[in-house]
């Protein structure tokens, strides 16, 4: 017997298979997921940008020894530190939507202050989140 809280296979969920539970609709979830994403692609761009000047900026100071040039690249640590911290708070909200494990957020996390580390992951991370969301999208809408 089948109630409305119940289908033929099991419990209902108004989310479907691919999108966590405790959502409206998939599209709300969906809607959500790809902002999300789209808010982690630009930050993990920026955030890996300036940790390369920084980079650069260590290297003239500490390296070539040319302090006149690294003292004009001066506000580079400090910009990297603030859109660090952005970044941050995009890749939690990411993590927490997506409902992935903890050492997913502690490696996306990481990916900010490891050079080049944040352009590989957010590849990887990107085609994960959106596989996941299309997924969402397809399966058929729960009866109930």
């Amino acid at each position: 017997m089948t109630t409305d809280a119940q289908t033929p296979t099991g419990p209902a969920t108004p989310t479907g298979p691919a999108a966590p539970t405790g959502t409206a609709t998939p599209t709300a979830w969906s809607r959500k997921a790809r902002g999300a994403v789209t808010r982690y692609r630009v930050l993990a761009w920026i955030t890996g940008t300036m940790l390369l000047l920084l980079c650069v900026e260590m290297v003239l100071k500490y390296v070539v020894h040319a302090d006149d040039v690294a003292a004009t690249f001066a506000w580079i640590p400090f910009a990297h530190g603030w859109i660090y911290v952005v970044y941050l708070v995009t890749v939690f909200d990411l993590w927490a939507t997506m409902r992935w494990t903890f050492g997913r957020l502690v490696t996306m996390a990481l990916a900010g202050v490891v050079p080049v580390m944040s352009f590989v992951l957010e590849r990887r991370v990107h085609a994960q989140a959106l596989a996941r969301v299309e997924a969402a999208e397809a399966a058929p809408p729960a009866v109930g």
